[in-house]
C-alpha cells in the first residue's frame, strides 16, 4: 500500500528487499495468509483508521516456514502460525512471500494442520475458538441448552458454529441471508434465527430464557436483546460489533440472572494461552467442515475482496496463497 498526494493510499503488487523489510528476530517465508474485516479496513483509501504509516504491508495474519532465526525458540525449517500483535496495521504483515517479526508473536504450528489449514482457521477461527474456550471456563456444556451464534456467516460465525456442533452443543445460527440457511445447517447448527427477529431493542429487560450461552459478533441492540434472553448463569462472550459499538442494554439480567458478558481480545492474548486455543483448533474443529468454508484467492484478488468484506459481501474464509 502507497499513499498519493492526496493522502489516500492504493494497494500495489511490488518486489521489494528483504532489507526493506522491518526490524525481527525471526524472517518467515509466508505460504498462506487470509482476508478479515481489519485487512478490509486495511485495504482501504484511508486505512480504516489503523494503518499510520506509508508504505505498507497489510495482512494481519499469516502461516509459513521459518526461513531464519535469532531466537532459540525457532530454527529453519519450522512451521509456524501468526495472529495479531497489530501485525498488518501497526507492523508489516502476512500479504508478502516474506515477513519478519518478533519471535514472541509466532505459535509453532500445532500437529494435524497443515498451514493452509492454519489460514482458513486464521484469526477468525482463533478468535472463535477464544469465544468457546471463554464459555466453557464459565461452565458451558452442552446438556444446558443452545448456543446461539450471532453474525453466523461470517468468518468468526462460521467458524463458532462448526466447531460448537462438533462438540456436541445445539447451535442456533443468527444471519440476515436467507440463502444462507443451508450453509449453516450443514457446519451443524440445528436452528436458523433470522436477524430481523433478534436485531431489534425491547422494553422488556428480561425475556424467556431461551440460550445457555451465545458468540457475539455483532454488539448494538442484538446484543442488548440476547442479554435479556440468557438463561440462568449463562454468559455471552463478545467477539465484534458488526452492529454498533453502542450497547443500549439493561443491568438487570446480570443482576437477577447471572448473566457474564465476556470480552474476547485476539490481539494481545499472552503465548500460552495462544498455544492452548491452537490446539484446541487442531482436535476439536472439523477439517472437512473447514475446507467447506474456503475462497482461495491471489494477492491480485485481495483490492475487489476487501472492498466486498466491508459491505458483508464474504462468506466464510478467504485463504490466500502467497505462492501463486
Amino acid at each position: 500500500m502507497e499513499q498519493n498526494d492526496e493522502g489516500l493510499a492504493t494497494p500495489q503488487i511490488k518486489e521489494i528487499s528483504e532489507d526493506d523489510l522491518p526490524e525481527g528476530d525471526v524472517l518467515v517465508r509466508v505460504e498462506y495468509s487470509t482476508l478479515n474485516y481489519k485487512d478490509g479496513l486495511c485495504l482501504s483509501p484511508k486505512g480504516g483508521g489503523l494503518v499510520r504509516k506509508y508504505p505498507h504491508v497489510p495482512g494481519i495474519d499469516f502461516s509459513g516456514t521459518v526461513e531464519a532465526s535469532e531466537s532459540a525458540d525457532f530454527k529453519p525449517g519450522d512451521k509456524v502460525v501468526l495472529t495479531g500483535w497489530r501485525v498488518g496495521e501497526v507492523h508489516w504483515g502476512g500479504y508478502a512471500e516474506k515477513a519478519r517479526v518478533k519471535s514472541d508473536w509466532l505459535v509453532p504450528l500445532p500437529e494435524g494442520l497443515t498451514t493452509r489449514q492454519a489460514m482458513a482457521v486464521g484469526t477468525a477461527g482463533f478468535t472463535a475458538m477464544l469465544a468457546v474456550m471463554a464459555l466453557e471456563d464459565h461452565g458451558l456444556s452442552p446438556e444446558k441448552g443452545p448456543v446461539l451464534v450471532t453474525g453466523a456467516s461470517g468468518g468468526v460465525g462460521s467458524v463458532a458454529t462448526a466447531i460448537l456442533a462438533h462438540l456436541g452443543y445445539e447451535v442456533a445460527a443468527v444471519t440476515g441471508r436467507p440463502e444462507g440457511a443451508d450453509y449453516l445447517k450443514s457446519l451443524g447448527a440445528t436452528q436458523i434465527v433470522a436477524r430481523e427477529d433478534i436485531s431489534e431493542t425491547v422494553k422488556r429487560p428480561l425475556e424467556s430464557e431461551s440460550w445457555a450461552g451465545c458468540i457475539d459478533a455483532v454488539g448494538g441492540s442484538m446484543l442488548a436483546r440476547v442479554l435479556g434472553q440468557m438463561k440462568y448463569g449463562g454468559s455471552v462472550a463478545a467477539i465484534g460489533l458488526a452492529g454498533g459499538a453502542d450497547l443500549p442494554a439493561s443491568v438487570i439480567p446480570f443482576l437477577l440472572r447471572g448473566v457474564n458478558l465476556l470480552g474476547i481480545d485476539s490481539v494481545m492474548q499472552p503465548k500460552e494461552n495462544r498455544i492452548r486455543c491452537w490446539n484446541r483448533i487442531a482436535s476439536d474443529l472439523p477439517m472437512e467442515k473447514l475446507e467447506e468454508m474456503v475462497q482461495p484467492a491471489t494477492l491480485d484478488n485481495l483490492p475487489a475482496l476487501g472492498a466486498a468484506i466491508l459491505k458483508g459481501g464474504v462468506k466464510g474464509r478467504v485463504v490466500v496463497d502467497l505462492s501463486a
